[in-house]
């Protein structure tokens, strides 16, 4: 038995009022629960732990609904009081839960982590997820209308490796037909997950199927065997956008641009998939990048880093493959027609944790492309986004404000290049106009 609605009062006013109604942004996946650990240690010698949310799907519409977006999120939980967390918790953000369901039967999924970095070989994570209520996710199981009702719908390849049904969910929401949304898919590759080999095919075929597509280079490396962004892009021609995470170095995004109007590209605000339509108003202009070519010195990895400082990013990276840090304005005709790839480099931060900096990169970006601003502004956006999440020690960080992230998106290269960030940096402008300029200058501390 599957009950059809959470508890009602658990979506703020604000958010109600657009309840069934089209949004920005769906976001469909599983959330769970998290144990973050009280102090450093191995998972057997922690003694108590503080409660939060994480799953990436719910990261990406938190993020995108602080940021002035209406998004929902739709998943399952269990008819238990961590589902009513989960639930009560998302609303909280502003984001819709009005179609997320609820099952008696099975249980919320929950995980415990420790406080180390991830990519360290003392990092633990247990997971409680097996036949959880998001494990059920099917098309016969969710309200497949609320779930196309977004300008955008946002999907990762974890709900994929969770069962049988959720992968025939995911294809069928990644199938094309007439009016589909415009469908964001993050690669996500998570191993542990799969329970065969084919989880690598899979995610790849998925992602052919969407319209943006995120990948890290580590992950399109450990999954497909591929080495250096271009070598993904060759792998995925299909996605109007392929946003290439770069780790430390930044990111790189393929973009379609116009050269044949029967196929459906992002860069004109219409849907791949769908009816052949004008149907994204406000996202047209988002190709206003000049093509250009960046030159040897743009294709050389320039140093990072110096004095201890650490320049982060999300996704891994292929020593000799990013292009120069001062290329980051520039456009470079890509190896498919029609293609330009344009890298921005990533920020200086001073990293808390790294947990949840792919989700918010996604949630900046997608922020960026919605209010239909040039490619530079949306991965700078992207990186800002990463950098909240960074430097807090949770999977959610409260974003810049929206005036907040301009100005420093706005930012001359060089005054990209020499920011540095760390805990609190998203509080630390006022929104005085006046003041626009001189504030964000005060921001860029030269390493």
């Amino acid at each position: 038995m599957v009950t059809t609605d959470g508890p009602a009062d658990t979506v703020p006013h604000d958010a109600a009022a657009g309840l069934g109604g089209p949004v920005d942004v769906v976001a469909l996946g599983e959330s769970m629960v998290t144990f973050l650990p009280s102090r450093p240690g191995r998972l057997a010698d922690v003694p108590s732990f503080e409660r939060g949310i994480g799953g990436a799907e719910s990261n990406v519409a938190c993020v995108l609904a602080c940021a002035g977006h209406s998004a929902r999120w739709v998943g399952r939980v269990g008819a238990d009081g961590f589902g009513d967390h989960l639930v009560e918790t998302i609303a909280a953000y502003g984001v819709d839960t009005s179609a997320v369901r609820r099952d008696p039967e099975r249980p919320t999924g929950i995980y415990f982590r420790t406080a180390g970095d991830r990519a360290t070989d003392a990092h633990e994570v247990a997971y409680y997820r097996a036949g959880s209520a998001a494990s059920a996710m099917a098309a016969d199981t969710l309200d497949l209308g609320a779930v196309r009702a977004g300008r955008v719908l946002h999907l990762s390849g974890i709900t994929a490796a969770l069962s049988e049904d959720c992968l025939g969910l995911m294809r069928e929401l990644i199938a094309p037909r007439p009016g589909r949304p415009l469908v964001s898919f993050d690669v996500n590759h998570r191993p542990g997950l799969w329970r065969d080999a084919a989880g690598p095919r899979v995610l790849l075929d998925l992602a052919r199927g969407a319209d943006i597509v995120f990948v890290g280079e580590d992950e399109a490396r450990e999954a497909w065997g591929l080495r250096g962004a271009r070598a993904v892009r060759d792998a995925l021609p299909e996605p109007g956008v392929l946003v290439v995470k770069q780790g430390e170095a930044g990111a790189t995004v393929f973009e379609k641009t116009v050269t044949d109007r029967s196929e459906t590209l992002v860069g004109v605000g219409v849907g791949v998939g769908g009816d052949g339509t004008d149907g994204m108003d406000g996202m047209d202009g988002m190709d206003g990048t000049d093509v250009t070519d960046g030159g040897d010195e743009g294709r050389e990895r320039e140093g990072l880093g110096g004095r201890g400082e650490t320049r982060v990013g999300v996704g891994g990276i292929d020593e000799g493959d990013a292009p120069g840090g001062r290329g980051q304005g520039a456009a470079a005709s890509g190896r498919g027609a029609g293609d330009t790839a344009t890298f921005v480099p990533a920020l200086h931060v001073d990293v808390v944790a790294a947990v949840g900096a792919g989700d918010a990169f996604a949630a900046g970006f997608l922020s960026a492309t919605l209010r239909g601003l040039p490619v530079r502004d949306r991965l700078r956006h992207g990186h800002l986004m990463a950098a909240a999440a960074l430097t807090v020690p949770g999977d959610l960080a409260t974003p810049p404000s929206r005036d907040h992230a301009d100005r420093l998106a706005a930012l001359d290269d060089d005054a990209w290049g020499r920011l540095r960030l760390g805990p609190g940096w998203t509080k630390t402008i006022g929104h005085a106009a006046d003041r626009t300029v001189d504030r964000a200058e005060e921001e860029v501390r030269t390493p």
